[in-house]
């Protein structure tokens, strides 16, 4: 009797154990990190071969180019992409089942810096799709093509522990310094933005702060630099957080309010903080210059994104 009693212990004890890792397996996204990497790679691969028909898409895919909606087929990336370079920077949001890559690529052999947005739905098909190109100065303000001939910036490519990582709505706080120092401070630090002492910042390949800045005088700290041009571009309004919890990455997609008259290009970004140890180490910005009705996009401001 005792011997059964024990075993039934046992047995129960085991159940109860095997309970968390149960209901883990069953929260766990159905797309994980490497399958969102793949949907990136699907859409660049498919601009490459001027094929997008064999694109896992949802019945209600919506697609914009340098945000303009179109139709998939209808998008001259498919026709205009001529090859796929090195350079790749992933941020993979699982838990909100979207990821962003900037890539470089060529059209007819000209490098282009291309942002890919992809969204999935709940079958794993891809229901939004943002694809924003920048070609040269014109387009972005400042373009560094040398930057992006090779591997990711390290600061950006490599993974912290997982003891330095913050949550998600940590990072998420961390990060929101930044574009509240942008819209209303004259300098970083004057609002307590937590950078560390090797923080930089890369705008479309180039060093625009920290350590080894000669952009312009005082560039070199990036908490201390002043902030004065800002207030020519006006405030920041954040369309779109995406998170990569395992890299310590938040990305924005930023625009700014004012440049020049109302009918000028408004400056937008895909602004990324290299967040843990509670701090920004690292801050890199895709940029591209829209005219005023196109700021946002071509999409809405994301529900639950409360403004710095």
């Amino acid at each position: 009797m005792r011997i059964v009693l024990a075993l039934c212990l046992i047995l129960s004890s085991a159940a109860v154990a095997a309970r968390p890792a149960a209901a883990a397996e069953a929260a766990a996204p159905s797309c994980d990190r490497e399958c969102l990497r793949g949907k990136v790679s699907e859409v660049l691969y498919a601009l490459a071969d001027h094929d997008v028909s064999k694109l896992p898409v949802a019945a209600t895919l919506r697609v914009t180019e340098d945000g303009v909606e179109k139709p998939l087929d209808k998008v001259g990336l498919v026709r205009s992409v001529t090859r796929l370079r090195g350079y790749r920077q992933d941020i993979v949001d699982t838990r909100a089942g979207q990821a962003v890559a900037g890539a470089m690529v060529e059209e007819s052999g000209a490098p282009i810096l291309l942002v890919v947005r992809v969204r999935i739905d709940g079958d794993n098909k891809i229901d939004e799709l943002e694809l924003v190109a920048t070609r040269s100065r014109a387009d972005g303000m400042i373009y560094n093509i040398d930057a992006y001939s090779g591997a990711p910036a390290e600061g950006m490519a490599l993974p912290p522990r997982p003891d330095q990582l913050e949550s998600r709505d940590e990072a998420i706080r961390i990060a929101m310094f930044y574009p509240r120092g942008l819209s209303n401070a004259e300098t970083f630090d004057a609002i307590g933005t937590p950078f560390a002492p090797e923080a930089f910042r890369l705008e479309n390949g180039a060093l625009m702060a920290g350590p080894g800045c000669t952009f312009f005088p005082g560039c070199e700290d990036i908490g201390n630099q002043s902030l004065a041009i800002f207030k020519q571009l006006g405030r920041v309004t954040v369309r779109e957080i995406v998170v990569d919890e395992r890299m310590g990455i938040v990305l924005m997609r930023l625009h700014w309010n004012q440049r020049g008259g109302p009918d000028s290009p408004k400056l937008t970004a895909w602004e990324m903080f290299k967040v843990y140890d509670g701090q920004i180490h690292m801050v890199q910005a895709w940029m591209r210059l829209f005219p005023p009705e196109l700021a946002l996009g071509g999409w809405p401001i994301r529900e639950g994104i409360v403004q710095p």
